[in-house]
């Protein structure tokens, strides 16, 4: 995968930028129907063992650029409360969770739509349908063992275009594939279904039930507030 994202980053790097500032003047697609109030958290105020990875704050991701301005990540709030419950089971077993993404604004799916090749589509979601993260009720995560503190290693790396991060992948080794399976029980305990094509990626039963947003993280919750607040 080093080798394809090095690739993929060396094409798509000069393009970033100026979608980025494109896709923020657009708008996210029309819905109707009736959808709950928007109620996003975030996950480490509600679980303070999650840790986060969340590699599109940094250049260390598959566009080559960071595309959020900060490292956060945020839920619908009972999306956040499944997610500490799954947490709170995992670590019964000496393990923690750790995040690379939740809620995601509707102009950074737009942007991933438009540098992802066509032959890797079905890792990127289609901005005239939006996103389940755009919607607040997905989230990108992975294992840590709670006596290292460090990630287990997984049948493929994050964010991964190859086969091996479909979750029926049958390589790797047998650690790898039971600490991935442990993850995927976890969280369909509480509610969480996984996308297939991504052992990472899992979205909260309610998701249908929230609109596509394109609020910025300081928008949420803005840093100088929590710190008012002693967090």
């Amino acid at each position: 995968m080093r080798h394809t994202r090095a690739r993929i980053s060396s094409v798509i790097a000069l393009l970033v930028l100026p979608s980025l500032l494109a896709a923020q003047e657009m708008q996210p697609p029309r819905e109707e129907g009736k959808f709950r109030a928007p109620d996003l958290v975030e996950l480490v105020e509600v679980d303070k063992t999650i840790k986060l990875d969340v590699r599109y704050a940094t250049p260390n991701n598959f566009t080559g650029r960071a595309v959020y301005a900060e490292a956060r990540a945020f839920l619908q709030r009972p999306a956040a409360e499944a997610l500490a419950r799954a947490g709170r089971a995992l670590r019964r077993k000496g393990y923690g969770l750790a995040v690379f993404d939740g809620y995601r604004p509707w102009h950074v799916t737009k942007l991933f739509w438009e540098v992802t090749p066509e032959d890797k589509k079905q890792f990127v979601a289609d901005p005239r349908r939006g996103s389940r993260h755009n919607r607040g009720c997905a989230v990108d995560l992975t294992l840590y063992d709670l006596k290292t503190g460090r990630p287990v290693s997984m049948p493929g790396e994050y964010d991964e275009m190859t086969e091996r991060s479909h979750i029926t992948y049958a390589g790797g080794t047998e650690e790898q594939r039971r600490l991935r399976d442990l993850l995927r029980a976890a969280m369909e305990a509480e509610g969480f279904l996984v996308y297939e094509p991504e052992w990472w990626h899992y979205d909260y039963k309610d998701w249908r039930e929230y609109p596509i947003l394109n609020v910025g993280f300081s928008e949420i919750a803005p840093r100088k507030n929590r710190a008012r607040a002693g967090h």
